[in-house]
């Protein structure tokens, strides 16, 4: 996909699983049920899904995803498998290697967004993109590194402390165009301070995600993930944001959708869901 500027491209870098109920809220499985695949643990299969974003003068990733440098415990927890899908290698296998990407964008400090930040060189934690730029808003970086009580498991300094130390970090605040054609959404329902980039141009727009629309399945309003801090927000963001990317014809980019890239927008009767699925 071409956008301005940019050539567009979905790099899946892990695939992993997290409990179906907690994904999907008040919603009852045997709604949710049918619109995913279940394991016997209750886990619904995910992807942690990059968006490379290529110019003249600019390759940007849009979150890194798990990140290969968990113990055996977590990743048998989360079911993550990093089998052939580690961003650094999977960026190897298009023909960019990992000291051209100029800048990463992180839509939040969550581990399953950020996990691939960081690796481990030997004894030593780097940074994976030793060249880039990282921004985050300053909102989410503050709870980041003061995490409530609910959060306090998803938000894990290895993988942001050592940019701060080395000076790569880029803290943002508000709505902004951060690049040409590229805009943040800030939304606070999932997390506080999380920002969700859209790419635009005269004819085409792509709204990325993030933890707002994780999957397709999440596209109706009342399909809020438990996890989220504020769910009437989060309800609220979706009712505010919706009717603007229908309006637009944009498409949505999602990050955990195994099985759905991003797609297209249709009115029904019962609300705005998913319409054409796409590929980039």
């Amino acid at each position: 996909m071409q956008i301005g500027p940019y050539t567009l491209r979905s790099v899946v870098t892990s695939r992993f699983a997290l409990d179906g109920g907690a994904m999907f809220g008040v919603v009852p499985k045997t709604l949710w049920g049918k619109a995913v695949e279940v394991d016997e643990l209750n886990r619904i299969t995910m992807v942690t899904r990059t968006l490379l974003l290529e110019s003249a003068d600019r390759k940007i990733l849009i979150d890194t995803g798990n990140g290969d440098k968990w113990t055996p415990r977590f990743q048998e927890m989360f079911k993550i498998d990093v089998a052939g899908y580690v961003l650094p290698e999977s960026l190897q296998q298009i023909g960019i290697r990992v000291d051209q990407i100029t800048d990463v964008i992180c839509t939040h400090l969550h581990f399953d967004h950020v996990g691939g930040n960081t690796r481990i060189l030997g004894d030593e934690l780097v940074p994976s993109f030793p060249n880039a730029t990282y921004w985050i808003q300053r909102e989410n970086f503050a709870l980041a590194n003061r995490p409530n009580e609910k959060d306090r498991a998803s938000y894990m300094s290895e993988n942001w402390a050592v940019l701060q130390e080395n000076g790569m970090l880029n803290i943002l605040e508000g709505d902004r165009e951060i690049f040409d054609g590229i805009n943040l959404e800030i939304v606070h329902g999932h997390t506080r301070g999380q920002q969700l980039p859209v790419i635009s141009d005269s004819a085409t727009m792509l709204f990325y995600g993030g933890d707002l629309f994780p999957m397709k399945p999440h596209i109706p309003i009342p399909w809020i993930m438990a996890y989220d801090n504020e769910p009437l927000l989060s309800a609220a963001e979706k009712k505010r944001i919706l009717p603007q990317l229908l309006d637009r014809d944009a498409c949505i980019f999602f990050e955990h959708d195994p099985q759905t890239i991003a797609c297209k927008l249709m009115a029904t009767e019962k609300g705005i869901i998913g319409g054409e699925n796409l590929t980039l």
